[in-house]
């Protein structure tokens, strides 16, 4: 008699390593992918806040180490500690083109009146000290002009561009750390946010009973003359800065290039 003998059955498992390793993979791209997409959003997160009229920041460690044109270390904390009333920056795209020069030399020419409640001027750009020293020396400027090479005050103060480059503005923060100003525009705009200021200030002032220096009193330097005939009521300056304005219009164009 044959014996018949059955076929042993496959095991019932035998499909188990492959669905191993599938489930394995689909569970590794959710963690490599999750990883990677937080970066980005963070990074547009940092670019979209800009600072505000009104604000209170936190001067310390705020934009970072600059330098004057000297050379010499500093930061925004240690110029508004070291002013009276606050600091002013205008920010200009590039030392000894027209624009720039239209806007550094306004302030030169009202640097007295501007200073007379305490504020403390200054110019700031993306230049050399080597650059903003001969732009200071040949238009006799009577600030300093602060380099800031990686624009990481400049971004900081919401006067970089994207992707590159300085937008042409004044920043104004107070004693205080309070924003005063933050706006851009062309020569004549950025001087006349910082006479709105001073002239606010000299209001406060009076209302108070407080003295304010008068630049009349300062030293008669030929600066601080060019001052006293704007604050006497002069209005050749005016008249400068309404020119300056139409001048800057074209100049920007050579700031771009």
């Amino acid at each position: 008699m044959v014996e018949l003998r059955k076929r042993p059955e496959p095991p019932s498992d035998a499909s188990q390593p492959p669905l191993k390793k599938s489930g394995s993979s689909t569970s590794a791209k959710p963690r490599s992918g999750s990883s990677k997409t937080p970066t980005p959003s963070l990074d547009r997160a940092e670019e979209s806040r800009k600072p505000a009229v009104g604000d209170t920041i936190q001067l310390e460690g705020f934009g970072g180490e600059i330098e004057t044109q000297d050379g010499e270390k500093t930061n925004l904390k240690k110029l508004v500690d070291d002013s009276k009333s606050g600091v002013v920056l205008f920010t200009y795209p590039k030392a000894s083109t027209p624009g720039c020069t239209t806007q550094a030399c306004l302030f030169r020419d009202e640097f007295s009146p501007l200073t007379a409640t305490g504020y403390s001027i200054f110019g700031l750009s993306s230049d050399s000290p080597k650059s903003n020293t001969t732009f200071k020396t040949k238009q006799r400027l009577p600030f300093t002009l602060l380099c800031d090479s990686n624009a990481t005050l400049i971004a900081a103060i919401g006067m970089r561009k994207s992707p590159k480059g300085i937008v042409r503005g004044v920043f104004v923060v107070s004693k205080a750390s309070k924003i005063e100003a933050v706006e851009p525009g062309g020569p004549a705009a950025t001087i006349e946010a910082v006479r709105r200021l001073v002239k606010s200030a000299r209001a406060s002032s009076s209302e108070r009973g407080t003295n304010v220096v008068d630049a009349r009193e300062t030293p008669k330097d030929e600066n601080s003359k060019a001052g006293n005939a704007s604050l006497a009521g002069d209005d050749s300056a005016e008249v400068r800065a309404d020119i300056a304005a139409e001048v800057a219009d074209t100049a920007e164009k050579l700031d771009e290039a």
